[in-house]
């Protein structure tokens, strides 16, 4: 398997008003060339703290970074030559139009005039921003102007693209615009490192996942691999009046709206819905999605931040 980024035991402390924050716990990750790779956790998790490492943009406590064979400390200017990044907190040139705003971009990278005209051109249209060509960037909607910054990216010939929640903010047809265009950035052979706390998304675009927590890596693979590897892959949604002590032996509980959550083997959960059916109450059994594996393993939802620490996300 050829690799675009390979890191091992990378850490990252700081360290503020006489306390040591802890924000990436020893990271090993390789990253397949020519896929889309997930990372998935809260904010304050560590995934913003290790794609800055990786694009050069901060420099680890420890471990190493290589980002297509180079090394990411050592040699830098090696690794900016090919990657492109979406920054979490990106603040586009606001007196630029869209159209100037990905252009320039483009000669700022060394492209000919005429490619970068093409790719501007062909990218505008992709992501529905042609109508809003000549709009100045200070005049955008916060959704437009981050589609604007993943067009800019996603219109580049670099070969590594660090897109950090490059769909926050977007409405829903804008979302799957973007995923199109991550699409068609692997159908061209290249690298996406793609952070997301949108776990529909990371399912939908990522051939493998890293799921981060406390800035450690609980569970690496494929989506179904990940489900694969919790102990009840299985979710049972039993509405009505059922207590939570009469569902404890199948597996375990979570109280939801109107009822209660179990997670089960299969089994349990087979003869779970069958005693629901034969009392009556409304019931559904399907595989643990993404957001039910990351309940499970951190006891907590995706949505729930950590404290926000300095660096991390």
């Amino acid at each position: 398997m050829e690799e675009a980024i390979r890191a091992r035991g990378v850490t990252r402390t700081y360290r503020s008003k006489g306390r040591e924050t802890v924000a990436l716990a020893g990271i090993d990750l390789t990253v397949p060339a020519g896929a889309t790779y997930g990372l998935i956790g809260r904010n304050g998790a560590g995934k913003t703290t290790f794609i800055r490492i990786a694009s050069t943009q901060l420099l680890p406590t420890s471990g190493s970074v290589a980002v297509l064979g180079h090394d990411a400390v050592a040699d830098p200017r090696s690794v900016r030559n090919r990657i492109a990044v979406i920054p979490q907190e990106s603040r586009p040139l606001y007196f630029l139009n869209v159209y100037e705003l990905v252009y320039l971009y483009l000669k700022l990278r060394g492209m000919p005039g005429t490619e970068a005209r093409r790719r501007t051109e062909a990218v505008l249209v992709e992501l529905s921003l042609d109508s809003r060509r000549k709009t100045l960037v200070s005049h955008l909607s916060g959704g437009m102007r981050r589609r604007a910054m993943v067009a800019m990216v996603l219109a580049s010939d670099a070969e590594v693209l660090f897109l950090d929640e490059p769909t926050t903010g977007l409405d829903p047809v804008a979302r799957r615009e973007v995923w199109s265009a991550i699409e068609r950035a692997i159908r061209d052979r290249r690298t996406v490192l793609l952070t997301t706390h949108y776990l529909d998304e990371a399912e939908a675009l990522s051939s493998r996942l890293a799921l981060i927590e406390g800035g450690r890596v609980l569970l690496e693979g494929t989506p179904a691999e990940i489900r694969s590897r919790i102990p009840r892959p299985f979710r049972v949604s039993v509405q009505g009046r059922v207590t939570r002590e009469e569902l404890l032996p199948y597996g375990e509980v979570a109280e939801v709206r109107g009822g209660h959550l179990v997670f089960a083997r299969e089994e349990e959960a087979r003869e779970l819905t069958r005693l629901a059916l034969a009392k009556g109450f409304p019931v559904s059994m399907a595989p643990a999605s993404l957001e039910d594996v990351f309940l499970q393993l951190v006891g907590r939802p995706i949505g729930e931040d950590d404290p926000e620490e300095e660096g991390t996300a």
